[in-house]
């Protein structure tokens, strides 16, 4: 599957793909479903899509030949949408317009999704079209106090939960850097998920992943600004599943608090993330361009006194260059208990582009494997653990 969107959303926007098999589909064969001229939608700017785009799925699902639902250009309105299957044969959802959120009402959103893909397969997202979350009033949350709708709010732009073998390419999402809580794409219990030549820019995780994912490829990525792809806040919760697999390749980081990071918290349930592999990334200005928390703490909410479960292995930072923020260009804080292993460093070479002096590489509690260039040099300042505290 290419998803071809062009994000233009102040933040807010979700879509929930709950698909367990997708498959991009070439041309020809079954029949074009006009949500116009077939359903009498309106892109008047007033008129709500959802029952013309809900009728145009209910059609194309029952169908048992590939079907085309066509959303053509002009500014459509939005409530949530749930478009589920199994459906018979192939969909292709192809959105040439924009399709904006109730900005105006944060209270129709009743759970945390705006528009959700469920248990369907071969299916095709594409058009060049977009989704205006109209976030700008959501994000603020105003009003929040004395409401039930703020805890509904979507935070993702898109959670990936529960998929095999989706890909997002040529995808574009933008919010605000002051946007809180607005991951580009979260992954989570997912096999075989690719984001390819993407710009992501918002006000949290440009790719986040989460616990259960195997076999991911993020390639081609540039993040920017807030953090950048994280392996996220693994073993907060009982009943998580390992990560194994993951490569981030040929990413490119401008002035964000992390470039790449895998962060565990301390005290919490045990678990493992093995076999991922970092390479070729270009870090511009970024705070922390390599990082291992195994003591992330954000807002002081976890076991601090204790050390985190998570085994770490087989890990690898290659070819990663460009200028830090920070003095701290590499920090590698793995587990007491569970030191990090086969952890490797190779041609590195990343400038402080600040005042305080050269950029440093500090690590605790791993004994990396080290070739090529090292500027920083390798684990050249042994640190005492401290907790982080912020997100």
């Amino acid at each position: 599957m290419a998803i071809q969107f062009n994000f233009v959303s102040s933040m807010l926007i979700l879509v929930l793909l709950s698909i367990s098999f997708v498959e991009g589909q070439g041309g020809g064969g079954g029949g074009v479903i006009d949500v116009v001229a077939k359903f009498g939608a309106k892109a008047d700017e007033k008129t709500y899509l959802s029952k013309p785009l809900l009728d145009a799925w209910k059609e194309a699902c029952a169908s048992t030949s590939p079907s085309k639902i066509v959303i053509p250009k002009g500014i459509y309105f939005l409530s949530t949408a749930t478009l589920d299957g199994p459906c018979k044969a192939p969909i292709e959802l192809q959105v040439e317009g924009t399709m904006k959120a109730p900005a105006a009402d944060p209270g129709a959103f009743k759970e945390p999704k705006w528009i959700a893909f469920n248990r369907i397969e071969n299916f095709k997202l594409s058009g060049g079209g977009g989704f205006d979350g109209q976030g700008t009033t959501a994000y603020k949350r105003e009003g929040c106090k004395g409401h039930d709708y703020c805890g509904s709010l979507p935070i993702f732009h898109d959670n990936v939960l529960g998929c095999k073998n989706i890909t997002f390419e040529r995808f574009i999402v933008s919010a605000p850097n002051e946007s809180p809580n607005t991951d580009g794409i979260h992954i989570g219990r997912s096999d075989g998920v690719n984001v390819l030549n993407s710009e992501i820019k918002t006000g949290d995780d440009c790719v986040s992943i989460g616990d259960g994912s195997k076999n991911l490829v993020i390639n081609g990525v540039t993040c920017g600004p807030r953090h950048a792809i994280s392996i996220s806040s693994l073993r907060l919760f009982k009943n998580e599943e390992p990560i194994d697999g993951v490569t981030v390749k040929n990413c490119t980081m401008i002035n964000t608090s992390n470039g790449v990071r895998i962060k565990t918290w301390p005290g919490a349930e045990p678990g493992t993330c093995s076999n991922i592999h970092f390479e070729d990334i270009t870090v511009a200005n970024v705070s922390s361009p390599i990082i291992i928390d195994q003591k992330y703490c954000p807002w002081n909410k976890c076991k601090i006194n204790e050390e985190s479960k998570v085994k770490l292995s087989y890990i690898s930072f290659k070819n990663i260059h460009g200028t830090s923020a920070r003095p701290e260009a590499v920090k590698i804080i793995c587990s007491d208990t569970l030191p990090c292993e086969n952890v490797e460093l190779a041609d590195i070479e990343i400038t402080h582009s600040g005042p305080n002096g050269p950029s440093v590489s500090q690590c605790s509690n791993v004994k990396p494997k080290v070739s090529g260039k090292q500027n920083p040099a390798a684990c050249s300042t042994p640190i005492q653990a401290k907790p982080t505290l912020t997100a």
